[in-house]
């Protein structure tokens, strides 16, 4: 960055300098002309003012300015003096554009540029009173010579002002990207580098993104570290039960408890394993699911039918309400969201309790709502409960058999669908989680 930056300002500098140039030559020959013109006319209305003015009084006068062609013409445009070349010779001048600009005006100029470019002739004529013209010319260089006159000097010039704008570039890109140097630096203090105000925004992008690196980095050795614990408890009751029936120190009675628990946490490992890998494939993104036309009741339905058994074992009631909603979506998504939403609404309920799932619609949302009449989320809760491990009675989780995963992958298949989720609970009276779709 820091040569590309050098190199972009010594091109700015560069052209700036060619084209300042340039335009100072052009402008300077622009006063050049003028002046030259001022000057014939000055001389030429000097000289029309003399009364009578002959090829005598002329050539008299001519001794008194160099390098000036004088033409004295009559009121036809017949030649009859003319300083340079003997006026016999030349043939009717009326149709020169001065000439006949000056008969008609009273005065008129004319350039003509040579044909090699190295000299232009500037033409001032006047009318006279006795209706002849008198006409001045003088030879000038053009702009051609004069560029090629100065290119020694314009080269020195330019070879200087390049050596002084490398110079001035070096340092200017130091003092530019001195403040991203203290930054690359020192990453985590970039709010105290002294900068401009063009790359506070830019700062800003990179400590915000800086700072969620830095959390995501924590939320991963925090999910390593939970990962770890979860699967290490049933893997040491598997491995200890295993081992005590390995070597023959357990009863008939006993191996069959044994077995009951291994078998036990072998299903948890395995719901732990799969839940891990589930949220493993939503964080890639690498996933691409099509998505349909989805009747939202009937994937409802199905999934209160999937739970009927357990919500049964844990004498608990499952009730749908609403209408057939289609909405847009992953059918597959869907099903895995309310089964973990209603498996939790079952897991953490009461005796004699109940799961309501109602579907309504308004004119932005289809909504979705899950109620229980389980153990409630305290507020301080309620803000968490969809982080990766964490559970709100961690107790009753582990004798249920849960992974405190399921929200979590509640929550990272809510936002592919670019849902919205909202938590309503109480302590003791049940919690309602509601998911706005929008249409």
């Amino acid at each position: 960055m820091r040569k590309k930056l050098n190199i972009q300002l010594m091109g700015i500098a560069i052209l700036s300098m060619f084209l300042t140039m340039m335009l100072l030559l052009i402008v300077y020959y622009e006063l050049f002309q003028q002046q030259v013109l001022d000057e014939l006319k000055t001389v030429t209305r000097l000289m029309g003012s003399i009364e009578n003015l002959t090829e005598y009084s002329v050539s008299d006068y001519q001794t008194k300015f160099e390098n000036l062609r004088i033409t004295l013409l009559d009121e036809n445009g017949n030649v009859i003096y003319d300083s340079d070349v003997n006026a016999e010779e030349l043939d009717n001048h009326a149709k020169r554009p001065e000439i006949s600009a000056a008969y008609e005006d009273g005065e008129a100029y004319a350039i003509r540029k040579s044909d090699t470019l190295a000299q232009n002739t500037f033409y001032y004529a006047i009318l006279l009173d006795n209706g002849g013209v008198l006409r001045v010319a003088k030879e000038a260089r053009s702009i051609f010579s004069v560029f090629a006159s100065s290119v020694p000097s314009l080269i020195f010039i330019a070879l200087s002002l390049t050596l002084l704008c490398m110079v001035l570039a070096h340092f200017l890109t130091k003092s530019l990207m001195r403040p991203i140097d203290s930054m690359a630096k020192d990453i985590d203090h970039m709010r105290e580098v002294e900068t401009y105000s063009e790359l506070e925004p830019f700062i800003e992008t990179i400590n915000r993104q800086h700072e969620d690196i830095i959390k995501s980095a924590k939320l991963r050795q925090e999910f390593t570290a939970n990962v770890s614990h979860e699967l290490k408890t049933p893997l040491t009751v598997i491995s200890g039960y295993s081992e005590l029936i390995e070597n023959g120190m357990t009863t008939e009675e006993d191996t069959l408890r044994f077995s009951k628990e291994i078998h036990r946490n072998s299903t948890r490992l395995l719901t732990l394993i799969n839940d891990i890998l589930r949220l493993s494939e939503l964080d890639s993104g690498e996933q691409s699911l099509p998505f349909e036309n989805v009747d939202l009741y009937e994937v409802a339905d199905n999934c209160i039918s999937m739970l009927q058994m357990n919500a049964e074992k844990h004498n608990v009631t499952l009730h749908l309400y609403g209408q057939h909603t289609l909405i847009k979506a992953n059918r597959q998504m869907l099903e895995e969201m309310l089964y973990n939403l209603c498996d939790n609404g079952i897991r953490y309920n009461e005796p004699g309790g109940k799961v309501e799932v109602s579907l309504k619609e308004n004119d932005k949302n289809i909504i979705l709502m899950i109620s229980d009449t389980g153990i409630g989320i305290s507020p301080e809760n309620q803000e968490r409960v969809f982080e990766r491990f964490y559970r709100v009675d961690k107790s009753r989780s582990k004798k249920t058999g849960g992974t405190g995963l399921g929200l979590a992958i509640v929550k990272h298949i809510a936002e592919q669908l670019n849902a919205k989720l909202l938590v309503d609970s109480e302590l003791g009276k049940g919690t309602t989680i509601t998911i706005l779709f929008e249409k």
